[in-house]
Order: C-alpha cells, then sequence, then structure tokens
C-alpha cells in the first residue's frame, strides 16, 4: 500500500506491460479483414473517451472542473485499449482471450497512473483510499504561566538546545463540542518552537483540502509539513501551528461549510475548531496571525470564512476557489433548506460587501494558469475583496491547471506571502 504510484520505478514498469499486451493484441494473423477491425477499434475506443469527457466535463459539468489534455488522453487510450480487448475476445484461440482479459486491468492502472501524475494527487495507495499517514495522539491542553512576562515573544525567543530540527506532523480528533459535526480525525504540524517546554505564542494556518479529499491530504499531495520545516529551519523553529481539520464529514459529502441540513460545518469550523485550538496550544490571538487556506471546496470555504468572519481569519490562501458554496442545482435546498435569501447571504461576493470596509484584511487567491474557468473565478472575488478594502495578491501556477501541482506551488510560493501579515519575519 506504499508503493509509490506516482514515480518512474512503478511508472515505467506499468507503461511496459501495458505496450506489450497492446502489441500481442495488436499483432494477429495479418488479413486485410483484422487490419481494419482493429483500426476501426481503436479509433472508435480514442474518439469515446474524448466524446466522454467532452460530455460529462464541458457540456455535464458533473464534476464542476476541466479537465486537461494530458487526462483526456489518458482516458481515450483507455478506451482504446479495452476496444482492443473486445475485439480479441471473438474469433480468436482461449489462450488469446485469456490474456486480453488478464489486460484489462493493466489498461485501467495504467490509464490511472498517467492521471494520478498529471492530477498529481497521490503517492501511494494509501494516499488514494483515504489512510491517514500519520501517527494518532492526544493532545493535552496547554499549560500557561502565572505570569505572561515569563511567555517568550517572536521577538525574545531564543531555542532550547534541546529544541527538536524539525516539526511534527500528527493525526488528532477534534470533537464536535457544539456542532455536533460528524469530522473525521483531523492532522496537524507543531514547528520545533511549539515542542519546546515553554514556546512562544505562534501563529496559526487552518487548511482544508477540496472535495473529495482527507483531512490530511495538505501534507501529504501538498508537502505543506516540508514547506515549514524549511521556513523554521531558518527562523529558530518558528513557524505556524498547521491545522487541517476535516470540513466535509467524508470524501463524498459537501456541506459547503455552512450550517444547514447537510451538517454544521460551518459552527464546527469557527467554533469547535477554532476554540480547540486555542486551548490546546500556545497561539497568538490577533485576527492577522490566523489565516485560512484550502483547494477548490476547501479554497471556496476559505474565501467564505475569510470574508464572513475576519474578526477570526484576517489572513487567507485560497487556492481554486469557486465563485461560492455549490452542490449544483440542488445547492439551496440541500444546503440552505430551501431558503434563497441564506444561499445569497452565504455567497462570497455578498459576505464581501457585508463587512466592508476591512481594517487589516490580506487574502491571496491562488489558481492555475491553464485553469481557464476557476482562473475567472478567482479575478471576480479578488476584485470584490479589492472594492471592499481587503488587501489581495494573485498568484497563477504556471503550467498547471486545477490540480495539485498548482496546490504545491501555490502553498511553496503563497504561504510566505501571508507570513509577514502573520507577524512572521519574511
Amino acid at each position: 500500500m506504499t508503493l509509490r504510484i506516482d514515480q518512474r520505478p512503478f511508472l515505467t514498469t506499468i507503461d511496459v506491460v501495458a505496450v506489450a499486451l497492446a502489441v500481442y493484441l495488436v499483432v494477429r494473423r495479418p488479413t486485410v479483414r483484422w487490419i481494419v477491425t482493429t483500426l476501426i477499434a481503436i479509433g472508435a475506443g480514442v474518439v469515446l473517451g474524448f466524446v466522454l469527457c467532452w460530455l460529462l466535463v464541458d457540456v455535464l459539468d458533473i464534476f464542476g472542473v476541466d479537465l486537461s489534455g494530458i487526462t483526456r488522453m489518458w482516458v481515450a487510450l483507455a478506451f482504446a485499449g479495452l476496444a482492443l480487448v473486445i475485439v480479441n475476445l471473438w474469433g480468436s484461440r482461449w489462450w488469446r482471450k485469456v490474456i486480453a482479459v488478464a489486460a484489462v486491468p493493466v489498461i485501467l492502472i495504467t490509464a490511472a497512473a498517467g492521471i494520478n501524475v498529471d492530477f498529481g494527487a497521490y503517492r501511494n495507495l494509501n494516499d488514494a483510499v483515504g489512510v491517514n499517514p500519520y501517527k494518532a495522539v492526544t493532545v493535552g491542553r496547554v499549560s500557561n504561566p502565572a505570569h505572561t512576562s515569563s511567555i517568550p515573544t517572536l521577538a525574545t525567543w531564543t531555542p532550547p538546545a534541546t529544541m527538536p530540527k524539525v516539526g511534527r506532523i500528527r493525526s488528532v480528533e477534534i470533537p464536535p463540542t457544539v456542532s455536533n459535526f460528524a469530522a473525521r480525525p483531523g492532522t496537524i504540524y507543531l514547528p520545533p518552537a511549539a515542542l519546546t517546554a515553554n514556546p512562544p505564542a505562534l501563529p496559526v494556518l487552518v487548511t482544508m483540502a477540496g472535495q473529495p479529499g482527507q483531512p490530511s491530504d495538505m501534507f501529504t499531495a501538498g508537502h505543506l509539513g516540508t514547506i515549514m520545516d524549511t521556513y523554521a529551519a531558518t527562523h529558530k523553529g518558528i513557524a505556524p501551528i498547521v491545522v487541517e481539520p476535516d470540513q466535509l464529514s467524508n470524501p463524498g459529502h459537501n456541506p459547503m461549510c455552512v450550517d444547514g441540513p447537510l451538517g454544521n460545518s460551518a459552527t464546527y469550523m469557527l467554533t469547535d475548531v477554532v476554540h480547540w485550538i486555542k486551548t490546546h496550544f500556545r497561539v497568538m490571538t490577533a485576527p492577522n496571525a490566523w489565516a485560512i487556506s484550502g483547494f477548490s471546496e476547501g479554497g471556496t470555504c476559505t474565501v467564505q470564512f475569510a470574508a464572513g468572519h475576519p474578526e477570526i481569519f484576517g489572513t487567507g490562501l485560497a487556492i481554486s476557489s469557486q465563485l461560492g458554496p455549490t452542490v449544483g442545482a440542488d445547492t439551496v435546498q440541500k444546503g440552505f433548506g430551501g431558503s434563497e435569501a441564506r444561499a445569497a447571504a452565504a455567497q462570497p461576493t455578498a459576505l464581501f460587501a457585508a463587512h466592508a470596509p476591512y481594517k487589516n484584511s490580506f487574502i491571496v487567491f491562488a489558481v492555475g494558469a491553464y485553469d481557464v474557468k476557476y482562473n475567472g473565478f478567482a479575478r471576480v472575488l479578488l476584485q470584490h475583496a479589492d472594492a471592499a478594502g481587503v488587501q489581495t495578491k494573485l498568484l497563477e501556477s504556471p503550467g498547471t491547471a486545477h490540480d495539485w501541482n498548482t496546490v504545491r506551488y501555490s502553498l511553496r510560493v503563497g504561504v510566505p506571502m501571508l507570513f509577514p501579515h502573520m507577524g512572521l519575519a519574511p
């Protein structure tokens, strides 16, 4: 389950096996009829694959995102391979039929591996099935000294000799005390300074994966822990405490970060999670020191929370955000109990207008340069944020689309943009 499915050894092996099987299935008695049949089957498979992508993505928009040309190519190749399997089941020897059937999983795995590399999501099968790879721990409540003067500040902090060299990533239960939201265990990153006996009060970054997603994706696919460790290594072990809660409850569920029939996701994030962080870690309290970030659906939640609750989150990094919370045509009924007014008030554009003028908010809107739809969304949201007095920045990930390649670039480049606003040295 820990085999790296995103690296060259696996990809080369599965590609070679798939090509060898395809060559075998093509090479048969060289009759005109067979050659024509094979070419028609392969061509039909390619066309069917591209048409299916066009219908599901461009016409019906069932995924809510576009697919890159590379992903569409892999889908087309998969259908071509399956078509080749089908024509080998008629008028052939039994062993050719067996090999043709055995080729099916190889074809599907090869296409899936190619799509995964293009999307950049999963390192191994554990990631793909949603296994949190980090050790589960129980975090005790923070112990503050009787006199606040004995708590070091970021400016006066001197790391002890016993401070670890790198931070620690762990899986934790964040109870839904007020919301009763069915949240899965979240993931936390504690920088080296937080692992000492008397740490300074640190800024906080709350981050969210997209949907479908796991509350560890920002660390597994996004490499966020490495980004934090890199910063801490040159800043005396100081970096934000990072918390990735579960705003979904399960991968196929989208409560849209609002309270409603789909669950009290907003109360969980804004009340339960925030209270848990403040009572379990020594953290800064100013809103600008609290940042919110997320990708896709999580990016939409980021804009909702940064726009609607500047008293909690004064800083934000929204990666590939939608224009607003949505589950499709049934959004108002499913998410807002049929209330058009509640649905309209929950839109980020309405939230920006309702809370204007903002005093000290900063939001980075990040998007893949090839993600045409979400690029448009980012620019609309940025325009409304600007008009409301929010300090903004547009960040484009070069050569990427709506995928985890965009996320990794946005975290690597965008998170350091947040640090000065959060009270950290650049």
